[in-house]
């Protein structure tokens, strides 16, 4: 299996939980996205709310471009099929 380059966060907060797209090579970055209520599956590929990133990198979004769009697919693919058992519980901290 690869080395996967995100990760989704799911924060359960009352009222609607927060989705958090980390990833975890350079660039690193973190992607807040929400569900698209307007989408047929009623996720899409989400919609960004927030996007964080090193202070040094400020200003060079161009370098983003296309690992966001690979956290947005990432996003929607993640909530597909769950990961094996074996799986989940190797990946624990």
């Amino acid at each position: 299996m690869p080395d996967p380059q995100f990760v989704r966060i799911e924060h359960d907060e009352p009222g609607s939980p927060r989705h958090f797209v980390v990833h975890t090579r350079r660039p690193h970055f973190a992607m807040e996205l929400a569900p698209d209520a307007g989408a047929a599956d009623q996720i899409g590929r989400g919609v960004m709310k927030r996007l964080c990133v090193p202070n040094s990198w400020v200003g060079d979004y161009q370098k983003y471009f296309r690992p966001m769009e690979a956290a947005q697919e990432f996003f929607a693919a993640s909530f597909g099929e769950p990961a094996p058992k074996a799986l989940t519980r190797q990946l624990r901290c």
